[in-house]
């Protein structure tokens, strides 16, 4: 019997290749690109394992959770962390990062995320990046939830290490990703003795055995389906054009933070400004009294395909998180997922304007 996911044609370098080169494109980057066979933690982890060592000092940027783990690998390689954090519900600013690199002239790392779906905050990374290239730092970036929503411009913004997953606003896969590489930070990276060799989360492998030996023979057996179904993405943003993409979810973004004020009942946004949220989740605060978790639960309860999530560890009872990315960045699935936390705030004995709420999300349409 066949299966149209089972008996495919093995998957050429030729072909994985070409793959890569429609994700460079996309990333409008004349860097290296790597695409690596697994979730976007493999490339970040390899990033870190690679660039840190004893002797660099690093400014690690906490606007949520990926910048905490960021600052526990560069420790675990003993690197000198110095943690910039910032309140989950704002963003991290070009002056702060400038002050934290003036008090420490010997940082020569900066890790930053730049949109934080957890918290649901995005951060001026444009800025950030000029920053940081004057002062000389290498400058690596989590992208991976704000590719295809925001504007994305490593070479232009001084990225020297950008990772990327397909599983948010491109509405690809989660099992590969891929990463963006300088001429300077592989300088950096093979000056390194402690990066990674002969390793899964080896970026010299790749570069050495598949950059350097002309893409023609693949280090190991590649993630069939996961590769053709990050190129189906990729062809599917290109037809649709990255711009409409990026509008489509502003939209989304722009429609739920008016619902959901406009809702009421106590409902309000996690993250304060608008112009510090980001356009691929947005998150909001649950009323006083009332469970984030539980609210989920019952939304969810009456249409379990909703994009709803509660916060994380402490946030759980105080957060929600509605998913507006990749094919959920769309009028309808806005409209229902406010209509289901609506009805599930009524349900609890809140006051709620369902008519004021949809006619917000409408208008924010329009």
């Amino acid at each position: 019997m066949t299966h149209p996911f089972l008996d495919l044609a093995p998957l050429s370098a030729q072909h994985f290749a070409a793959i890569e080169a429609r994700v460079a494109r996309l990333l409008g980057t004349g860097q290296d690109v790597v695409i690596m066979q697994g979730e976007a933690l493999l490339p970040l982890e390899g990033c870190i394992r690679s660039a840190a060592r004893p002797g660099t000092t690093a400014l690690n940027v906490i606007t949520g959770p990926y910048g905490q783990t960021f600052g526990n690998w560069l420790r675990d390689c003993g690197a000198d962390v110095v943690d910039l954090a910032v309140p989950f519900h704002t963003a991290v600013t070009a002056e702060q990062v400038r002050r934290a690199l003036a008090e420490r002239p010997e940082i020569d790392f900066v890790s930053l995320v730049h949109a934080e779906a957890a918290t649901g905050n995005t951060n001026p990374v444009a800025e950030i990046g000029a920053v940081v290239r004057e002062h000389g730092a290498l400058f690596m970036l989590d992208a991976v939830a704000s590719v295809g929503a925001e504007p994305l411009l490593p070479d232009a913004w001084g990225v020297d290490l950008c990772v990327i997953g397909a599983q948010k606003a491109m509405g690809g896969p989660a099992g590969v990703s891929a990463v963006s590489v300088s001429e300077r930070a592989w300088q950096r990276i093979a000056a390194n003795p402690r990066a990674p060799r002969r390793s899964y989360l080896s970026l010299l492998d790749w570069k050495e055995r598949w950059i350097d030996a002309g893409r023609k023979a693949l280090l190991h057996a590649p993630a069939q389906l996961e590769m053709l179904a990050l190129e189906a993405c990729v062809e599917r943003i290109e037809t649709e054009g990255l711009d409409a993409l990026m509008a489509r979810h502003a939209t989304a973004a722009a429609a739920t933070r008016a619902g959901a004020l406009a809702l009421g009942g106590g409902l309000r946004p996690y993250v304060h400004e608008a112009a510090d949220a980001a356009p691929v989740a947005t998150t909001l605060r649950a009323p006083e009294g009332v469970d984030a978790s539980d609210l989920v639960a019952a939304a969810l309860a009456a249409d379990p395909v909703l994009p709803l999530v509660a916060g994380g560890g402490a946030l759980a009872q105080e957060m929600i998180r509605v998913n507006h990315y990749g094919p959920d960045a769309t009028r309808g699935v806005v409209h229902a997922s406010l209509a289901a936390l609506g009805a599930a705030l009524g349900e609890a004995g809140v006051t709620v304007d369902l008519e004021g709420a949809r006619r917000a999300v409408t208008d924010a349409w329009s």
